[in-house]
């Protein structure tokens, strides 16, 4: 079995003590590849730090987060272009919109999240995207651009089934996380799942948030690490008809082609 995790938010401060320990266990578990999000102009230029020193299992994202848009400037845009072509960087993102807490003005949200996808029509990387309560708006644009860029996901899928549909009508990939796991507020997600052909499907932690709540015993701790993607895999197979192992061997070929990874 092997397993790529395609969203952990290692630059995270919590993981600055026992950064290592979390690569072995992350290893130890299967998990061959894991690709580091870069939220901003400083995440992203650690996360390609923290690839750069371990090639063979990190990547990186260079991108700007929807709420912290309203404070991206002209000179980190340009920064960010440059970043990008590091060839530790597999996508642009975590860009999109996010209208559910509204941290920045929806016109800042549009402005720098067009900003990004101009960065993948020119530069030819996926994009790596975020969509909270903003369907209409963020299917447009996406729509709009999807002629000119190579393809993307949409990382931790928790909408609709027609927003699903519509993503997937786009050829994006789908992101699922230990939202899945969730008997409270996963349940929508668990019951459209099966609608995700497998050649669309890619798996991700999204660390150190959405712990699964299915794991056995319970950590002590409630920080989410790549050691447990495993259980985001189990969680799709039980609700739908794909067996484990085939989830498992697809969304690492997957996420291998969607992000030209070199394993």
């Amino acid at each position: 079995m092997k397993l790529i995790d395609i969203g952990a938010n290692l630059t995270h401060e919590s993981f600055a003590i026992d950064y290592a320990e979390v690569l072995e266990d992350a290893v130890a578990k299967a998990v061959i590849h894991i690709i580091i999000t870069g939220t901003d102009l400083a995440s992203s230029e650690a996360a390609i730090n923290l690839a750069a020193k371990n090639p063979s299992l990190l990547s990186s994202t260079v991108g700007f987060h929807p709420h912290i848009a309203k404070n991206v400037q002209e000179k980190e845009i340009e920064k960010a272009a440059i970043l990008i072509k590091n060839e530790k960087v597999a996508a642009i993102g975590e860009a999109g919109l996010d209208y559910n807490r509204n941290y920045s003005p929806k016109n800042d949200q549009l402005r720098v999240f067009e900003q990004q996808l101009e960065f993948a029509k020119t530069l030819k990387k996926p994009l790596f995207l975020h969509q909270r309560d903003a369907h209409s708006d963020f299917f447009q644009l996406l729509k709009r651009y999807r002629p000119n860029i190579v393809g993307g996901v949409v990382h931790c899928f928790t909408d609709s089934h027609r927003a699903l549909l519509d993503y997937l009508d786009l050829g994006m990939y789908i992101g699922i996380t230990g939202w899945i796991c969730d008997e409270r507020r996963g349940k929508n997600l668990q019951e459209i799942v099966h609608k995700i052909p497998l050649d669309r499907l890619l798996i991700e932690t999204d660390s150190p948030y959405l712990l699964p709540r299915t794991i056995s015993p319970k950590p002590k701790s409630r920080r989410n690490e790549p050691k447990y993607l495993i259980e985001v895999a189990k969680c799709i197979a039980e609700h739908t008809p794909f067996e484990l192992d085939e989830i498992t061997e697809k969304t690492t070929e997957n996420a291998i082609e969607l992000f030209n990874l070199s394993i």
